[in-house]
């Protein structure tokens, strides 16, 4: 009986444990991937238990003896969104499971150097920074990054001229003069590159895009009064081996994109990037005689070097050409019209080199020295009308990063040395100033989720003596989910008449200065929120919602109602606001689909003598989206964008004026699939501006007078303003400074990249 029980336990016992064993020899292995490529180390971990480990060099993970039962498998990785999956185990399973990481363009822990000058994760900067990888620009791939900003909420591409079709950046219903661009955070395009040098920067070699909405003078000094865009571009390290991008639009549109990487002995790595766009066909779809779309050739070459140094102390130093051809005018117009007035042409010729590097000093203190220079030429005709301009910026910073205890301190020196020179009257001698600068920056540690950054920036311009910009930070993390900020500033701008205003170039209105321009000033206050939600299905939910206040005094402002026939330049006697709010929400579901919707409501006004009027050129209200979808097993992806912009105040010439006053409520939408089905290939393809939307909808013509540009059959009282005649009954003279949108209408695209890593 004792050797029957004994038998009977062992054999239980056995049955037991071998039952323990069989539970637990369930596994998942698989790869980690995003759309470029593996995703190297990220980490994987069963909600609620022990289990998880690490993807190697390659992406490949394997967890093994896993209980049986359900989980919820999670995955992060820093620069994506966290990815979350129900995963049910019964006895002896071994699953495969690969997994796309999505880069979403708003993540809390990308890395961001704009808000304060340091590199810190984006949920722990005081100063709120919208990034934007390069994921999102292939949602509606463009020649430039111009273009490529029109989806982003609150930043608006205006086209400032209906000929040439050159434009600026508006962040928040301000002008483009009020936006510094910066690339790898060197303020060197600017003036003229603001005007003619946004393009060309090859966007294979963009790491990502970070925008700050709000004076940012305290760090950068003079431009950055309404926001700054800094494009950072990648590290020769993190860059692919070879990049090529290429596509065609039904409109004879082409661009090439090619970037490489090569390695030069044991310590240097050399990123190298070409862009080169043509448009060279005359199309004239509004019938007016007038290209609707200016025709262009330019090259651009940009070189990045990066050096290893011991202790991973930072070197680099990288340096751009870039040349430009753009022509626009009357359909007949050729190369020899240039600078005459039997056919109206507007030609520029751009010629534009730049130098920028970082070098940290082998000292112990972390003590930065960046530093750029670039040189913008420009010979231009309006007609007959030249415009020949030179400009150079020369930057230099030294930057000292020290904490002590719950101190965070930035001190920095930087020297800006501006030259300009022009042929027009308003430049009666060459613009050369050296403006000297100090700022000193705390970030204090209040405590676990409180800081407060303070900051002060002295500048001295000989022309304007000394000016202070002050701005204070303040950051309340409320979870590590939730981040509240407020943050308030000011900022300065010293004017350039005619390096901004290209209206001031075109037409037939004459520029008239009333005045010494004195430096505009502002002051900016705004709360911003941020909030992240993951579920437990694997939906990722990102809401950035913000109010912004901006309060300018000395605003300079071009006036277009006191006379028709001219453009009246004066500093604001009174003052000018921007106001409004704006949010953006992500959405990104675990069956592949994402949508990314953002919106902006804007009141931007000015007062002079009582009397307060919408500023012109700027809408009332904006909206932007994009939706995706991945159609995992064809290997397809599809992108839906677009953009919503109220009405806005428009430039016309006076009552008798037969163009509508407003422009109407219009949209740009945009459709494109994308396979990837071929190993380091993706095909891509669609529609842009799928309502075939141009601003001629609605208005008897878009540029006044243009059978008559040179004005030769427009009849003058002894004041020089238009008189009606039977041949001009409405009293017009040439005008295409009435422009808000593109003339492009709708076209097809189709495109090719090549990548190998």
């Amino acid at each position: 009986m004792k050797i029957n029980i004994s038998y009977t336990l062992l054999l239980l016992v056995t049955l037991l444990f071998s039952g323990i064993a069989n539970g637990q020899n369930n596994g998942i292995e698989g790869k980690i991937t995003d759309h470029e490529g593996p995703v190297p180390f990220a980490n994987l971990y069963l909600k609620g238990s022990t289990y998880g480990t690490s993807a190697n060099e390659d992406g490949f993970f394997t967890l093994e003896k896993i209980p049986a039962g359900t989980y919820i498998l999670k995955v992060s990785a820093i620069g994506y969104q966290n990815f979350s999956k129900k995963i049910t185990f019964d006895k002896n399973q071994n699953k495969t499971l690969n997994i796309e990481l999505i880069q979403a363009s708003e993540q809390l822990e990308e890395m961001v150097v704009s808000g304060t000058l340091k590199a810190v994760s984006r949920s722990e900067s005081p100063v709120p920074v919208e990034v934007y990888s390069p994921t999102f620009l292939k949602k509606n791939p463009t020649a430039s990054i111009f273009e490529a900003l029109q989806n982003v909420n609150g930043v608006r591409p205006q086209i400032n001229c209906n000929v040439c079709n050159t434009g600026d950046i508006h962040i928040n219903g301000l002008e483009g003069p009020y936006t510094l661009v910066l690339i790898d955070g060197m303020p060197i395009v600017s003036g003229l590159g603001t005007v003619y040098g946004l393009s060309g920067i090859p966007n294979s070699l963009i790491e990502q895009i970070e925008i700050v909405k709000g004076p940012a003078s305290s760090l950068y000094g003079s431009e950055a009064v309404g926001g700054l865009i800094n494009i950072i571009t990648k590290n020769a390290l993190d860059a692919p081996t070879f990049f090529a991008d290429s596509f065609v639009t039904g409109w004879g549109e082409l661009n090439v994109d090619v970037g490489a990487k090569m390695k030069i002995g044991e310590k240097t790595n050399v990123l190298l990037g070409v862009n080169y766009f043509n448009y060279s066909n005359p199309i004239d779809n509004n019938g007016d005689n007038f290209t609707d779309l200016t025709l262009q050739d330019r090259i651009s070459v940009f070189q990045k070097w990066d050096f290893q140094r011991k202790e991973s102390r930072l070197f680099s130093l990288a340096g751009r050409y870039f040349y430009e051809d753009r022509w626009g005018g009357e359909m007949q117009w050729t190369p020899e019209f240039r600078g005459g007035d039997e056919i109206y042409g507007e030609s520029i010729y751009t010629s534009r080199w730049e130098i920028l590097g970082k070098y940290q000093l082998p000292i112990a203190e972390k003590v930065l020295f960046s530093f750029s220079y670039n040189d913008h030429s420009q010979n231009s005709v309006y007609g007959d009308t030249p415009y020949i301009a030179d400009q150079r910026i020369g930057f230099a910073q030294f930057t000292w990063d020290k904490k002590i205890k719950k101190h965070d301190f930035l001190v920095g020196t930087a020297l800006r040395y501006n030259y300009y020179d022009d042929n027009t009257t308003a430049t009666v001698s060459a613009d050369e100033v050296v403006i000297p600068s100090l700022f000193v920056q705390d970030e204090i540690a209040l405590a676990t989720q409180h800081s407060l950054l303070l900051g002060m920036r002295y500048d001295y311009d000989e022309r304007h003596g000394s000016i202070y910009t002050p701005r204070m930070a303040y950051r309340y993390k409320i979870t590590d989910n939730d981040i509240l900020r407020f943050n308030a500033g000011t900022g300065f701008r010293v004017v350039n008449l005619f390096t901004e205003e290209h209206a001031a170039l075109t037409g037939a209105r004459d520029v008239i200065v009333t005045e010494e321009l004195d430096p505009e000033q502002s002051y900016n206050a705004n709360v911003n929120y941020l909030k992240k939600i993951y579920a437990d299905n694997g939906t990722f939910i990102s809401l950035d919602a913000s109010l912004f206040y901006t309060h300018f005094t000395n605003a300079i402002l071009p006036d277009y109602d006191t006379n028709p026939n001219q453009i009246i330049y004066d500093n604001l006697d009174g003052k000018s606001v921007s106001k409004g709010a704006s949010a953006n929400i992500d959405f990104v579901f675990p069956n592949g689909f994402k949508f990314l919707i953002g919106a902006t409501i804007q009141d931007v006004s000015q007062t002079e003598n009582g009397i307060t009027q919408r500023q012109i050129l700027t809408e009332s209200y904006t909206g932007t989206w994009n939706a995706s979808y991945e159609f995992r097993k064809l290997n397809l992806s599809v992108d839906y964008s677009g953009n919503l912009y109220g009405p806005m105040r428009l430039p016309t010439l006076g009552e008798s004026d037969p163009r509508s006053d407003y422009s109407p409520v219009w949209s740009i939408q945009n459709i494109q699939f994308t396979w990837k089905g071929l190993e380091n290939f993706e095909f891509y393809g669609g529609v842009k501006n799928l309502l075939d939307w141009t601003p001629n909808r609605g208005n008897p013509f878009i540029i006044a007078r243009a059978n008559d540009p040179f004005d030769r059959n427009v009849t003058f009282d002894a004041n020089g303003d238009a008189v009606a005649t039977p041949n001009n009954p409405n009293a017009l003279t040439f005008d295409p400074s009435y422009v808000y949108g593109p003339n492009q209408g709708i076209r097809g695209f189709f495109g090719l990249r090549y990548r190998i890593d």
